[in-house]
């Protein structure tokens, strides 16, 4: 079968490849993509090549497909799987295999899978580890930004605290208390936020704090935080601590003066890091959240803290399938959208320049539906760029009449009226 995809040939070199895929072995699985939403992590793996520790070595002979958020449609089941999946279901997939030690992972590691593809083969390993998910919620989308979802509910998750003389953790955050998210306005750190909003563990104050105003006016539209208070019973707080004299003091002013039970940081810098270890109360717990490309990073904190005040910090990498199956549950339930990521959208023939310039376009998650051709294009753009193209405008007007956010209606109309790129 004929297909094309967005490859890795090397450090700084991706390519939007045609080729054949083999025929399917009885232990694999065929399957169209429809979405791929962009990770940061794609961005970290196009860069760094071989250097990259899912990336093999004979990349450049054997070019791996680019993409780990990805949903679609089954077209194709081996014999082996053949009671488990039908063709015409759809489905995604958790990557973080973990498959026999190894960091093998679709997106980072195979020739012939992952998300920025019109076609890939899942590998025996996926099903194996019970890592293809059968979807059957409306939107394709809703079924990419499913992983993404799943890494800060893991993040939830792998939370713990402790007490005095007892050496058994307590996992989770603090129910009812006090949770910081700091560089917390972009996608990763709003996933988070409706996750803390609407999870069954909810904390009893919110704090996101960010230094980019736009990002958190945006944050505070999506959740304006009378009203979460009064549908939550959350307290919700939005803090530009680039604007203030002291960010430790000024937060910390916000949590009651205690700091906090919670601290996920989103950003891999080393002030960054140091703040949000100095915001941890008694007990706090700090998540490192965002993994770093530099192998010696480090940041200062407060060890006398640590040893008095049993504060704590771990990192988490990606969420689990259990994790990921919650996020499309509750996706299903309506008690998340995992939308307010979104703030671009494009076809496959975005997807590389996108992937390598990815730090340096502002906004959320970047959703590439792979059988389209189509510019990568703010949603905020789309009223713009209907002058020119008629089609822009039914768009806009779909996803302005949604709060500005993406939505079923809005990828209905995408893949029946822009271009076919097969």
């Amino acid at each position: 079968m004929k297909a094309k995809a967005v490859r890795l040939h090397g450090a700084n070199d991706l390519r939007m490849d045609d080729f054949e895929l083999p025929q399917i072995a009885d232990d694999e699985v065929l399957v169209k993509v429809v979405s791929d939403s962009i990770c940061m992590s794609t961005y970290k793996c196009a860069t760094l090549g071989t250097d990259h520790k899912r990336v093999h070595e004979d990349v450049a002979d054997h070019p791996a497909i680019m993409g780990h958020e990805f949903a679609g449609d089954i077209v194709e089941v081996g014999a082996k799987w053949a009671d488990r999946f039908k063709p015409g279901q759809k489905f995604t997939i958790q990557p973080a295999l973990n498959y026999k030690g190894t960091m093998w992972s679709p997106g980072y590691s195979y020739e012939f899978c992952g998300g920025d593809a019109t076609y890939c083969i899942l590998p025996a390993e996926v099903m194996e580890c019970d890592c293809l998910l059968a979807y059957t919620g409306e939107a394709y989308y809703q079924a990419s930004l499913a992983e993404p979802m799943s890494c800060s509910i893991g993040a939830f998750h792998a939370a713990y605290h402790t007490q005095m003389g007892v050496y058994t953790h307590e996992m989770g955050i603090r129910e009812g208390g006090k949770l910081a998210i700091v560089a917390g306005a972009g996608p990763m750190g709003l996933g988070a936020l409706t996750y803390a909003l609407h999870c069954d563990r909810k904390p009893g104050l919110v704090v996101v704090a960010d230094i980019n105003q736009e990002r958190l006016d945006r944050a505070a539209s999506l959740f304006p935080p009378e009203k979460i208070k009064e549908e939550c019973g959350i307290d919700l707080v939005f803090a530009n601590n680039g604007q203030m004299e002291d960010p430790v003091v000024g937060l910390r002013e916000i949590s009651g003066g205690t700091g906090f039970d919670d601290v996920l940081c989103y950003a891999p810098v080393a002030p960054v890091v140091t703040l949000s270890a100095d915001l941890l109360g008694r007990d706090g717990c700090l998540n490192f959240f965002a993994g770093p490309t530099d192998k010696k990073f480090s940041a200062p904190m407060n060890f006398y803290e640590v040893h008095y005040g049993s504060t704590h910090v771990m990192g988490t990498t990606g969420g689990n399938t259990a994790d990921e199956i919650e996020s499309l549950e509750l996706t299903a339930a309506g008690r998340i959208d995992p939308a307010v990521m979104v703030t671009h959208v494009g076809g496959l023939d975005a997807a590389a320049e996108t992937t390598l310039n990815l730090p340096k376009i502002p906004g959320g998650k970047k959703l590439i539906y792979t059988h389209v051709s189509m510019p990568l294009t703010a949603l905020t753009d789309l009223r713009e760029k209907a002058a020119d193209d008629e089609r822009y405008a039914g768009l806009a007007d779909i996803v302005e009449g949604n709060n500005g956010l993406w939505c079923p209606e809005a990828e209905r109309y995408l893949l029946a009226n822009f271009d076919a790129i097969d």
